[in-house]
């Protein structure tokens, strides 16, 4: 269950151990979600809304913490083979894959400019005032519309009244060093500068081990055959412990990052705030392991047989790619990034490594940079007491560069290097006002971007090596408006609508060494114009009381196949569409010491677009079936009524004897509607039972329903739980003799089962409990703190992805496991 500690207006100190008022019980909570700042009991929308004490309390570091806390929320980050980004989902609606040719279901915003790209999106949560998640399509009070929710993310504003400064060390396991420092300067009466930073190192918690080594390690050297040791191994004896096998680590970080703000008030009512941040990671890619090979499938393919012959690795004949590969430790991986075949390498039996000086010799860092730059800037002026115009506007520059090991093994069967980066600005005009009767926000967005995509991939199992170069030209215009009107006292009614016109140009080039008749080279321009609307009804039935009601509608952009293998396989996407219901009540009971959120919500999901993996026949320039000779995994007979993509299969050795002529087949994907029903309930707790005592809390359930998924094994949605709850506790003890207070804390985290294959059960993930654990001591008068924590404190396993490649024709699946137990100290200093 999760806390919803925001903005308190009256609390006793700005930590996470104090959110009740000065007389006791739960402080108020102000947020700006409906563009105007409320209470978040007054505030008719399904909202969590966070601190960065909080965050730092709960020992979550950046946006993929979220997840944890928000009900019904799943912030995670990405799969391996999407680089360094956050898969958003909430409430079973979100993306997974970072390709830009769809935008995230769930919009981010820092400071009122959107962020469109989940690339880069895994930012630091440094100096912010608070984050406000909320819930369902978003669309008439935000810039960009959002299909499934919005991440509203708002920094400290620079102060006019004190100067002011913190820094914070933290250490910790796996040598794990974190500063973070920053200050607030007022420089006169109405100009103010505030500036902040950090840096983060951390080892890798995942070993990378030289695969012969650690065959030697084990007893076994004699299924690695010849194959070479890795660089920078040194072998003295046959009685080798792990780390003499050790090349590298995986999961380690190295982030730098600065944030300067400057706000100028010149007359009363007028404010112009200027800021600028800049980001830089080169962490290591994230843990991802083998953790399973089907060996049936790992002995289908010529190159790979034809590499296993050439560094004699014994096996069945021909050469198995089989569970040899599977380290015993799911924090090892044999991953090397790289192609143990040399370039030009001609070898026997393998059409692939024909000696061609661009086949074979790849090799990339298991490093994945990404460089994260924005300025942007907001005016306000307010006309009166109630009624203010805003102007927002931003540019941002994100250019991420990763390589990925798609087999995980020191034998290529796939690996990638993929360049995307975005240039994009932002820019919005709001009009807010507030009168007895009437609120009103009233705006125009426009959005505009440039972004690329440039990638490597060599396929020795797929017998393809393409080079990618695609660029994306998005532009969005949107005019919204929300109006909330109270016609008798205590009840309010909520109006809005909104207009897009939202198109993507796209150039996409898709070319394949040594086969022309493969290059895939269009054009497309996915878009759309609509209207959508909300309609809400609220009611305060006490002071402490409220009930609610809403329906909304959302939708996002078409998208295209943005993986053809070739060009019969370009096609358009519908985008998304959704109407969502919502009933809740929000109160603050016994004198403000029990405060319990509840929504209901359905979604009509009435646009789905959803895959199913396929094949079909690999056409040659003219579009005819290309035949091969000889049996193989992928060759089939063409029927008579001409090429069938269903009918792709291996041919039988009667067929093969006598003489049947087969044809290639390559993997395709196909898009059929799925419409679906979503429906669910979310709970939010926070109680103060005594004073300085501190429960908070949340539950979500959705449930997801298709006719397709009602027809596979698992009836579910990959990636998504259907259960997400946490619950906190804590107690703040007074400590005289140490000027100061002692607060132990104890976090739960729990997500619930998740599939990763809709007709494939073996994956499936049961649902887990995590817990934190921090011990705070506070001295207010010196500003000083002191944390000892520990995350995952009970050491549990699990996975945060997995990969089952197994459903795209390869042998292995692949997992990202969790980190272990770490300590932590933390020292903090304000002044």
């Amino acid at each position: 269950m999760a806390a919803q500690p925001a903005l308190a207006q009256d609390r006793a100190t700005s930590d996470e151990g104090a959110q009740r008022s000065e007389a006791g019980g739960i402080a108020e909570i102000v947020v700006t979600a409906t563009r105007k700042a409320t209470n978040l009991q007054d505030t008719p929308i399904a909202i969590t809304a966070v601190t960065s004490d909080t965050l730092e309390t709960r020992a979550l570091q950046d946006v993929s913490g979220l997840g944890s806390i928000v009900p019904n929320a799943s912030f995670r980050q990405a799969q391996g083979a999407f680089g360094k980004a956050v898969t958003a989902f909430i409430r079973g609606i979100g993306q997974y894959d970072s390709n830009l040719a769809a935008e995230p279901g769930v919009a981010f915003y820092i400071d009122d400019v959107y962020y469109p790209l989940l690339y880069g999106s895994q930012f630091d949560l440094l100096d912010l005032e608070r984050v406000e998640v909320l819930r369902g399509p978003q669309g008439t009070l935000f810039g960009r519309n959002a299909l499934a929710g919005a991440v509203n993310i708002i920094s400290k504003s620079p102060d006019f009244d004190e100067s002011s400064g913190y820094t914070t060390v933290t250490l910790g396991r796996y040598n794990r060093t974190d500063l973070r420092a920053g200050f607030n300067v007022p420089l006169t009466d109405n100009l103010a500068f505030r500036a902040n930073g950090l840096v983060k190192k951390r080892n890798g918690y995942q070993d990378r081990l030289d695969f012969r080594c650690d065959m030697i390690r084990q007893g076994t050297p004699e299924l690695a055959g010849n194959f070479p040791f890795s660089d920078g191994v040194l072998i003295q004896s046959d009685k080798l412990s792990r780390d003499d096998c050790k090349v590298g680590t995986l999961g380690g970080e190295d982030v730098v990052a600065v944030r300067g703000a400057a706000r100028w008030e010149p007359v009363s009512g007028l404010n112009l705030t200027v800021s600028a941040d800049y980001t830089r990671d080169e962490s290591e890619n994230a843990a991802d392991t083998l953790i399973d090979v089907n060996d049936a499938v790992g002995t289908s393919r010529a190159n790979i047989n034809a590499v296993g012959d050439y560094f004699s690795i014994p096996g069945e004949i021909p050469f198995r790619y089989d569970s040899r590969f599977v380290p015993d430790d799911p924090y090892v991986s044999y991953a090397t990034n790289a192609d143990p075949i040399g370039a030009g390498l001609n070898l026997p039996g393998s059409t692939f490594y024909n000696g061609d000086p661009l086949r074979g010799g790849y090799k990339y860092p298991l490093v994945g940079p990404v460089t994260n730059w924005g300025v942007s800037g907001k005016l306000t002026y307010d006309l009166d007491n109630a009624t203010q115009i805003m102007l927002v506007g931003g540019y941002r520059s994100v250019d991420s560069i990763f390589g990925f090991d798609v087999d995980g093994s020191p034998i290529l069967l796939e690996q990638t290097r993929n360049n995307t980066g975005s240039t994009h600005w932002t820019g919005e005009l709001r009009f807010t006002g507030s009168r007895d009767l009437i609120d009103w926000t009233m705006g125009a967005f426009y959005y505009t971007g440039d972004g690329y995509v440039r990638t490597t991939l060599s396929s020795p199992w797929n017998n393809l090596q393409r080079y990618q170069d695609h660029t994306y030209d998005p532009e969005s215009k949107a005019v919204y408006a929300n109006f909330v009107v109270r016609p008798i006292d205590r009840l309010s009614v909520t109006l809005g609508g909104r207009y897009s016109d939202d198109k993507k140009r796209v150039n996409y080039e898709n070319l394949q060494d040594g086969n022309p008749a493969g290059d895939i080279v269009f054009q497309i321009t996915p878009g759309d114009k609509r209207f959508d609307w909300k309609l809400g009804l609220d009611y305060q039935l006490t002071d402490n009381f409220m009930v609610y009601s809403s329906a909304a509608t959302g939708f996002s952009l078409p998208s295209f196949n943005s993986r053809p293998f070739q060009p019969s396989q370009v096609t358009q996407i519908p985008g998304d569409e959704t109407l969502a219901y919502e009933l809740g009540f929000k109160s603050d009971l016994f004198d403000r010491r029990l405060r319990l959120n509840i929504t209901g919500f359905y979604t009509d999901y009435k646009t789905r677009p959803g895959s199913v993996g396929g094949q079909e026949y690999l056409l040659d320039a003219s579009g005819n079936p290309i035949p091969v000779s000889g049996g193989g995994s992928v060759t089939v007979p063409l029927p008579a009524g001409g090429p069938d993509a269903t009918t792709c299969r291996v041919l039988t050795p009667a067929e093969i004897s006598a003489g049947t002529t087969g044809y290639e087949c390559v993997s395709r994907t196909y898009y059929v509607n799925y419409p679906g029903k979503i429906k669910g309930v979310e709970g939010e707790l926070q109680a103060e039972p005594i004073d300085g005592l501190l429960i908070d809390g949340s539950f979500g359930y959705a449930n997801f329903r298709s006719d397709d998924l009602d027809n596979t094994t698992n009836k579910r949605p990959t990636r998504v739980p259907e259960w997400t709850a946490s619950g906190g506790i804590q107690y703040e003890i007074d400590a005289p003799a140490l000027a100061g207070t002692i607060t132990p804390r104890l976090d739960w985290f729990y997500q619930g089962s998740i599939v990763y294959e809709t007709n494939n059960d073996r994956y499936n993930q049961p649902g887990y409990s995590v817990f934190n654990g921090r011990l705070t001591y506070d001295n207010p008068d010196r500003g000083l703190q002191v944390a000892l924590g520990a995350t995952n404190l009970f050491n549990k396993f699990y996975y945060r992805n997995l990969f089952v490649l197994q459903a795209f024709g390869f042998p292995q699946a692949n997992g990202q496991p969790a980190p272990p137990r770490e300590w932590y100290l933390s020292v903090s200093k304000k002044f």
